[in-house]
C-alpha cells in the first residue's frame, strides 16, 4: 500500500537518522517497522511563521517495495542518414542535440566559443584584467549563459513540457538527485560544468558532432529555404534543417538575420540593476531571527509589484552568491549573479528590473527592428564609461540612490572586478530610476530591512531576456517565412533560464523530426 502525505520537520531534527520513518510513523499512526520505505516527492522550507521548517511531500510504502522511479534514457548512435544543424550548445542547443540523438538524427552542434573547461581563463581574465572576449565569456561558450551563471532550475514553464525529465538528464549526467524533489532546484556554478562536459560525451558517443570556436557568418538559403550554414566566413555546413539556438546576447546573429531578409521582431525585455545585500541581513529577515540554524540554506526571496503600469520584481535571485561581469563586448557594462553549490558567500544578490515595453523604445524607431536592442545596447555602453571605460561597474548605496546623493563611499561587495561611485539615479534612464525607487520602499514593506543602508546597487541588469524575437509557427516551431530553420530558446525569445530554454529545445527538436518525416 502506497499513502501520499505532507511532512513538516524543524530544521534541528532534518539530520535525524531515519527522520522520514519517525514521522510517517507518527502522522498515519502506523509501527515504523509496517514502513518499508518513505520516498521524497517535493521539498520546500515555509517560513512563514516565525518557527521555520522544512516540508515534504512523500510517498510513504506500507509493507511494498517502490518502484524506481528516475527514468534513464538509452542514447544510441545516430547515422549520417539525417542531419540537423544547431547554432549554439546552451540548454536549448544540448538539449536539442539530446532530443534528435533519441530520434536517431544526428546533430551537428556549432558553437562560437570555447569548450567549458577552456572558458574558465577567459572569465578569469574578465575579472582579473578586465579583457572582454568577445566569442568565449560568461554568456558565451560550451554550456552558454548557464555554466558558469548559477544553475537555477526553478521555472513556471511546466506546460510546456516535462521538466522532470529535464532535471532526470541532468541527474543521469552528474546531478545530484536531489534537485528532481526541491521546489527551487539548484546546482550551482562549480558543478555545472563537469556535468556539461558529461552531455557532450554522451553526444561525442553517439557519433554526433561539436565544433568549438566556430563562429557562423552565414546562412546559406536559397527560395526561403536553409540549406545550411558557413562557419569563420569559409567553411560551408549541409544540413536537413537547422535550429537557431544562440542565446539573448548573440547579436550579431540578429544582424546576420536582418541583412538576410530573414524576419526579426523587437520585443519586450527588463531593465535595471543588481542589489546585493550582506546575506546575513536577508537571512534575518526571512527566518525571523540573527541565529540562523546551520541545516538552512542561505535564504533567498522573490519579490514584485507594479508601479505606473510596469512590473519591476526581482530576477534571478542568488542567496550566498556573487555578482559576475557578463559583458559580450569590451565597450559595455553588463551585470548578473551566480552562486556556487554550497552558497556559501557572504553576500545575497538579485536583479531588480522594470518591464520595458514599446512605449519605452519606441524612440528609436529609426533602429527597428533594433528598437530595444539599441536602447539596451545604450545602457550597457553608457555604464562603461561611467566606469571610466572599464570593468568597474557603476554603484551605488541604496539609501543614497533613493534620497539623490552620491556614495562617498561603498560598503563591500562580491564583485571581483571593483565598483565605481556613481550617480545611478541621475545617469540610469528616469522611467527606470522613478521605478525602482518607488518599488524599494514597497519591498521594504514586505520585508523589513531590505531598503537599508547596507545595501548597494550595481548596474546595470540589462540581459534579463532577448530584446529580439524571430518569429515562428505556432505549431510547426518553423520560421514564418524561412522553411527548414527552427527558432529556439531565449535568444529566439521563446525561453527564460535553464530549463525552459532546454524544454524549448526539445520541443524544436520534436519538430525537426516531424518535419523530416514528412520530406
Amino acid at each position: 500500500m502506497k499513502k501520499q502525505i505532507e511532512l513538516a520537520i524543524p530544521p534541528e531534527k532534518i539530520s535525524v537518522p531515519n527522520i522520514f520513518h519517525i514521522e510517517a510513523s507518527k502522522f498515519l499512526s502506523v509501527p515504523a517497522e509496517k514502513i518499508s520505505a518513505v520516498i521524497p516527492l517535493r521539498r520546500s522550507i515555509d517560513a512563514r511563521s516565525k518557527k521555520v521548517v522544512f516540508r515534504f511531500l512523500v510517498d510513504v510504502y506500507l509493507s511494498e517495495i517502490p518502484q524506481t522511479q528516475t527514468r534513464i534514457i538509452d542514447y544510441k548512435q545516430v547515422s549520417d542518414k539525417q542531419k540537423v544543424i544547431i547554432i549554439g550548445f546552451g540548454p536549448a542547443g544540448m538539449y536539442a542535440a539530446l532530443r534528435l540523438i533519441e530520434f536517431g538524427i544526428k546533430p551537428i552542434v556549432i558553437e562560437r566559443g570555447k569548450d567549458v573547461q577552456s572558458r574558465r581563463r577567459d572569465i578569469r581574465a574578465i575579472h582579473q584584467e578586465q579583457i572582454v572576449n568577445p566569442n568565449s565569456n560568461y554568456c558565451f561558450g560550451e554550456g552558454g549563459a548557464g555554466a558558469y551563471s548559477d544553475g537555477k532550475l526553478y521555472t513556471r514553464a511546466t506546460k510546456r513540457g516535462d521538466v522532470k525529465k529535464v532535471l532526470e538528464i541532468l541527474v543521469q549526467h552528474g546531478a545530484d538527485p536531489e534537485i528532481l524533489i526541491d521546489t527551487h532546484p539548484h546546482i550551482g556554478s562549480n558543478k555545472l560544468p563537469k556535468i556539461v562536459q558529461q552531455i557532450r560525451q554522451t553526444i561525442l558517443n553517439c557519433d554526433g558532432e561539436i565544433h568549438f570556436d566556430s563562429k557562423v557568418t552565414d546562412f546559406i538559403i536559397q527560395q526561403n529555404k536553409i540549406l545550411g550554414v558557413v562557419v569563420k566566413d569559409s567553411k560551408e555546413l549541409l544540413a536537413d534543417a537547422v535550429i537557431l539556438a544562440t542565446g539573448h546576447s548573440a547579436r550579431d546573429i540578429f544582424y546576420l538575420l536582418h541583412k538576410k531578409n530573414i524576419l526579426i521582431q523587437p520585443k519586450p525585455f527588463a531593465l535595471g540593476v543588481r542589489i546585493e545585500h550582506p546575506q546575513a541581513l536577508i537571512n534575518e529577515i526571512q527566518y525571523h531571527t540573527k541565529e540562523k540554524h546551520p541545516n538552512l540554506p542561505a535564504a533567498s526571496y522573490s519579490l514584485a509589484c507594479n508601479v505606473n503600469d510596469r512590473g519591476v520584481y526581482s530576477f534571478c535571485m542568488c542567496p550566498g552568491g556573487i555578482i559576475v561581469p557578463a559583458s559580450t563586448a569590451q565597450n559595455e557594462i553588463v551585470v548578473n549573479g551566480m552562486s556556487v553549490s554550497r552558497r556559501d558567500s557572504p553576500f545575497a544578490n538579485s536583479g531588480f528590473v522594470v518591464e520595458v515595453t514599446e512605449q519605452e523604445y519606441h524612440r528609436y524607431e529609426k533602429h527597428f527592428p533594433f528598437n530595444a536592442l539599441q536602447l539596451q545596447m545604450d545602457v550597457e555602453q553608457k555604464c562603461y564609461e561611467l566606469a571610466n571605460n572599464t570593468q568597474k561597474a557603476p554603484a551605488q548605496k541604496v539609501t543614497d540612490f533613493v534620497e539623490g546623493k552620491f556614495s562617498s563611499s561603498l560598503p563591500k561587495s562580491s564583485y571581483i572586478a571593483g565598483l565605481t561611485s556613481v550617480e545611478l539615479h541621475k545617469e540610469l534612464p528616469s522611467f527606470i530610476t522613478k521605478r525602482l525607487k518607488t518599488a524599494l520602499k514597497i519591498f521594504d514593506r514586505r520585508m523589513h530591512g531590505y531598503y537599508s543602508n547596507e545595501a548597494i546597487i550595481v548596474a546595470p541588469e540589462s540581459r534579463t531576456s532577448s530584446p529580439i524575437r524571430v518569429p515562428r509557427d505556432k505549431e510547426t516551431f518553423m520560421h514564418i517565412q524561412i522553411e527548414r530553420l527552427f527558432p529556439c530558446g531565449e535568444g529566439a525569445g521563446y525561453a527564460g533560464g535553464i530549463v525552459s530554454a532546454a524544454i524549448d529545445g526539445e520541443n524544436c527538436a520534436n519538430a525537426v523530426k516531424s518535419f523530416v518525416e514528412c520530406k
